[in-house]
Protein backbone atom coordinates (compact mmCIF):
# COMPACT_ATOMS: atom_id res chain seq x y z
CA UNK A 1 0.00 0.00 0.00
CA UNK A 2 3.00 2.33 -0.20
CA UNK A 3 3.59 4.98 2.48
CA UNK A 4 1.06 5.50 5.23
CA UNK A 5 0.83 7.98 8.09
CA UNK A 6 -0.38 6.67 11.44
CA UNK A 7 -1.19 9.38 13.97
CA UNK A 8 -1.59 8.82 17.70
CA UNK A 9 -3.46 11.54 19.57
CA UNK A 10 -2.54 12.76 23.03
CA UNK A 11 -1.07 15.65 24.98
CA UNK A 12 2.70 16.08 25.43
CA UNK A 13 4.46 15.94 28.78
CA UNK A 14 4.72 13.64 31.80
CA UNK A 15 1.64 15.20 33.42
CA UNK A 16 -0.60 13.70 30.72
CA UNK A 17 1.29 10.50 29.89
CA UNK A 18 -1.08 8.09 31.65
CA UNK A 19 -4.32 9.89 30.76
CA UNK A 20 -7.16 8.14 28.97
CA UNK A 21 -6.95 10.94 26.39
CA UNK A 22 -3.40 9.73 25.58
CA UNK A 23 -4.23 6.17 24.58
CA UNK A 24 -3.39 7.10 20.95
CA UNK A 25 0.17 7.97 22.02
CA UNK A 26 0.35 4.70 23.96
CA UNK A 27 -0.72 2.68 20.90
CA UNK A 28 2.00 4.22 18.71
CA UNK A 29 4.63 3.81 21.43
CA UNK A 30 3.86 0.08 21.63
CA UNK A 31 3.95 -0.35 17.84
CA UNK A 32 7.26 1.53 17.65
CA UNK A 33 8.91 -0.48 20.43
CA UNK A 34 7.68 -3.89 19.25
CA UNK A 35 8.42 -3.40 15.55
CA UNK A 36 11.90 -1.90 15.65
CA UNK A 37 11.26 1.78 14.95
CA UNK A 38 14.24 4.12 15.19
CA UNK A 39 14.17 6.47 18.21
CA UNK A 40 11.51 9.16 18.06
CA UNK A 41 12.73 12.46 16.60
CA UNK A 42 11.22 15.92 16.39
CA UNK A 43 9.60 16.94 13.12
CA UNK A 44 6.29 18.38 11.85
CA UNK A 45 5.53 19.91 15.28
CA UNK A 46 5.53 16.39 16.65
CA UNK A 47 7.58 13.27 17.23
CA UNK A 48 7.98 10.85 14.35
CA UNK A 49 9.15 7.29 13.93
CA UNK A 50 9.02 4.80 11.09
CA UNK A 51 8.27 1.09 10.82
CA UNK A 52 8.10 -1.29 7.88
CA UNK A 53 5.83 -4.26 7.42
CA UNK A 54 7.13 -5.97 4.29
CA UNK A 55 6.80 -3.42 1.50
CA UNK A 56 4.50 -1.20 3.59
CA UNK A 57 6.23 1.85 5.05
CA UNK A 58 4.42 3.46 7.97
CA UNK A 59 5.34 6.86 9.37
CA UNK A 60 4.31 7.18 13.01
CA UNK A 61 3.40 10.68 14.24
CA UNK A 62 2.62 11.93 17.74
CA UNK A 63 1.64 15.62 17.46
CA UNK A 64 3.24 17.71 20.23
CA UNK A 65 0.94 20.69 19.67
CA UNK A 66 -1.54 19.67 22.40
CA UNK A 67 -4.68 17.86 21.39
CA UNK A 68 -6.77 20.75 20.05
CA UNK A 69 -4.10 21.73 17.49
CA UNK A 70 -3.21 18.19 16.31
CA UNK A 71 -4.30 18.94 12.74
CA UNK A 72 -1.42 21.39 12.23
CA UNK A 73 1.10 18.60 12.74
CA UNK A 74 -0.86 16.06 10.66
CA UNK A 75 -1.29 18.50 7.75
CA UNK A 76 2.40 19.34 7.73
CA UNK A 77 3.47 15.68 7.68
CA UNK A 78 0.96 14.88 4.92
CA UNK A 79 2.13 17.70 2.68
CA UNK A 80 5.80 16.81 3.15
CA UNK A 81 5.23 13.15 2.21
CA UNK A 82 2.68 14.00 -0.54
CA UNK A 83 -0.01 11.87 1.08
CA UNK A 84 -3.79 11.93 0.72
CA UNK A 85 -6.29 11.76 3.61
CA UNK A 86 -6.92 8.13 2.63
CA UNK A 87 -3.29 7.33 3.56
CA UNK A 88 -3.84 8.54 7.15
CA UNK A 89 -5.00 6.48 10.12
CA UNK A 90 -5.63 8.20 13.46
CA UNK A 91 -5.58 6.30 16.78
CA UNK A 92 -7.72 8.07 19.38
CA UNK A 93 -9.72 7.61 22.57
CA UNK A 94 -13.45 7.05 22.13
CA UNK A 95 -16.00 7.88 24.85
CA UNK A 96 -18.83 6.09 23.05
CA UNK A 97 -17.20 2.65 23.28
CA UNK A 98 -16.82 0.48 26.38
CA UNK A 99 -13.28 0.43 27.81
CA UNK A 100 -10.80 -1.26 25.42
CA UNK A 101 -13.37 -2.06 22.72
CA UNK A 102 -11.94 -1.14 19.32
CA UNK A 103 -13.70 -0.09 16.14
CA UNK A 104 -12.50 1.13 12.77
CA UNK A 105 -14.17 3.71 10.61
CA UNK A 106 -13.34 6.03 7.71
CA UNK A 107 -14.88 9.48 7.37
CA UNK A 108 -17.78 10.84 9.37
CA UNK A 109 -17.95 13.44 12.13
CA UNK A 110 -15.57 14.15 14.99
CA UNK A 111 -18.19 13.68 17.78
CA UNK A 112 -16.75 16.61 19.70
CA UNK A 113 -13.25 15.11 20.02
CA UNK A 114 -10.90 18.10 19.98
CA UNK A 115 -8.08 16.25 18.26
CA UNK A 116 -10.33 14.97 15.47
CA UNK A 117 -11.99 18.37 15.12
CA UNK A 118 -8.57 19.94 14.48
CA UNK A 119 -7.63 17.24 11.96
CA UNK A 120 -10.95 17.75 10.16
CA UNK A 121 -10.11 21.46 9.84
CA UNK A 122 -6.72 20.75 8.27
CA UNK A 123 -7.23 17.67 6.07
CA UNK A 124 -10.98 17.04 5.88
CA UNK A 125 -12.86 13.99 7.15
CA UNK A 126 -11.75 11.27 4.72
CA UNK A 127 -9.16 9.58 6.91
CA UNK A 128 -9.36 6.31 8.85
CA UNK A 129 -9.78 6.17 12.60
CA UNK A 130 -8.93 3.45 15.10
CA UNK A 131 -11.43 4.22 17.85
CA UNK A 132 -10.11 2.99 21.21
CA UNK A 133 -12.86 2.73 23.81
CA UNK A 134 -12.37 4.39 27.19
CA UNK A 135 -15.99 4.33 28.37
CA UNK A 136 -18.06 7.34 29.42
CA UNK A 137 -18.20 8.91 32.90
CA UNK A 138 -21.99 9.09 32.68
CA UNK A 139 -22.52 12.84 32.36
CA UNK A 140 -21.17 15.34 29.84
CA UNK A 141 -20.06 17.72 32.62
CA UNK A 142 -17.62 15.07 33.85
CA UNK A 143 -16.08 14.27 30.46
CA UNK A 144 -13.18 16.73 30.59
CA UNK A 145 -11.94 15.57 33.99
CA UNK A 146 -12.46 11.94 33.01
CA UNK A 147 -10.44 11.97 29.79
CA UNK A 148 -7.64 13.95 31.47
CA UNK A 149 -7.37 11.48 34.36
CA UNK A 150 -5.21 8.36 34.31
CA UNK A 151 -6.50 4.88 33.63
CA UNK A 152 -7.50 3.22 36.90
CA UNK A 153 -5.25 0.53 38.38
CA UNK A 154 -8.00 -2.01 37.79
CA UNK A 155 -7.82 -1.19 34.06
CA UNK A 156 -4.08 -1.88 33.73
CA UNK A 157 -4.49 -5.45 32.46
CA UNK A 158 -7.18 -4.49 29.93
CA UNK A 159 -5.06 -1.62 28.67
CA UNK A 160 -2.00 -3.85 28.29
CA UNK A 161 -4.04 -6.45 26.37
CA UNK A 162 -5.35 -3.72 24.07
CA UNK A 163 -1.90 -2.30 23.33
CA UNK A 164 -0.41 -5.77 22.75
CA UNK A 165 -3.27 -6.60 20.41
CA UNK A 166 -2.78 -3.38 18.44
CA UNK A 167 0.89 -4.21 18.06
CA UNK A 168 0.12 -7.82 17.04
CA UNK A 169 -2.35 -6.59 14.44
CA UNK A 170 -0.30 -3.68 13.08
CA UNK A 171 1.04 -5.60 10.03
CA UNK A 172 -2.56 -6.55 9.13
CA UNK A 173 -3.69 -2.94 9.42
CA UNK A 174 -0.80 -1.79 7.22
CA UNK A 175 -1.81 -4.37 4.61
CA UNK A 176 -5.41 -3.15 4.62
CA UNK A 177 -6.72 -6.25 6.41
CA UNK A 178 -9.08 -4.59 8.88
CA UNK A 179 -10.81 -7.78 10.10
CA UNK A 180 -7.37 -9.33 10.72
CA UNK A 181 -6.34 -6.29 12.78
CA UNK A 182 -9.47 -6.39 14.92
CA UNK A 183 -9.13 -10.16 15.35
CA UNK A 184 -5.57 -9.74 16.69
CA UNK A 185 -6.90 -7.38 19.36
CA UNK A 186 -9.80 -9.71 20.19
CA UNK A 187 -7.40 -12.63 20.67
CA UNK A 188 -5.42 -10.64 23.26
CA UNK A 189 -8.52 -9.43 25.05
CA UNK A 190 -10.14 -12.88 25.20
CA UNK A 191 -7.50 -15.56 24.66
CA UNK A 192 -8.79 -18.91 23.50
CA UNK A 193 -9.57 -21.07 26.52
CA UNK A 194 -8.85 -24.79 26.47
CA UNK A 195 -12.06 -26.76 25.88
CA UNK A 196 -13.73 -28.11 29.01
CA UNK A 197 -13.24 -31.84 29.43
CA UNK A 198 -16.26 -33.92 28.49
CA UNK A 199 -18.05 -35.72 31.33
CA UNK A 200 -16.50 -39.02 30.28
CA UNK A 201 -13.02 -37.52 30.57
CA UNK A 202 -13.72 -36.00 33.98
CA UNK A 203 -14.80 -39.38 35.29
CA UNK A 204 -11.83 -41.16 33.75
CA UNK A 205 -9.81 -41.13 36.95
CA UNK A 206 -12.49 -42.99 38.89
CA UNK A 207 -11.67 -46.69 39.48
CA UNK A 208 -13.37 -48.86 36.91
CA UNK A 209 -16.00 -51.22 38.29
CA UNK A 210 -16.17 -53.33 35.17
CA UNK A 211 -13.29 -54.59 33.11
CA UNK A 212 -12.95 -53.04 29.64
CA UNK A 213 -10.68 -53.92 26.73
CA UNK A 214 -7.42 -52.00 27.33
CA UNK A 215 -7.67 -50.25 23.92
CA UNK A 216 -10.88 -48.52 25.06
CA UNK A 217 -9.29 -47.09 28.18
CA UNK A 218 -7.90 -43.58 28.45
CA UNK A 219 -4.17 -43.20 29.31
CA UNK A 220 -5.13 -42.40 32.93
CA UNK A 221 -7.32 -45.50 33.14
CA UNK A 222 -4.55 -47.68 31.69
CA UNK A 223 -2.15 -46.29 34.29
CA UNK A 224 -4.65 -46.97 37.07
CA UNK A 225 -5.16 -50.51 35.77
CA UNK A 226 -1.40 -51.19 35.97
CA UNK A 227 -1.36 -50.26 39.64
CA UNK A 228 -4.34 -52.52 40.35
CA UNK A 229 -2.68 -55.54 38.77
Amino acid sequence: MGTQLWVGLGNPGAKYAGNRHNVGFMALDRIASDHGAAPWRSKFQGEIGEVRFGSDKVILLKPMTFMNLSGQSVGEAMRFHKLEPGDVTVFHDELDLAPFKTRLKTGGGHAGHNGLRSIHQHIGADYARVRLGIGHPGHKDRVSGYVLSDFAKAEAEGLDDLLRGISDGAPKLAAGDRPGFLNAIALRAAPARPPKPKPAQREAAKPETTAEPEEALSPIQRLAAKFRR
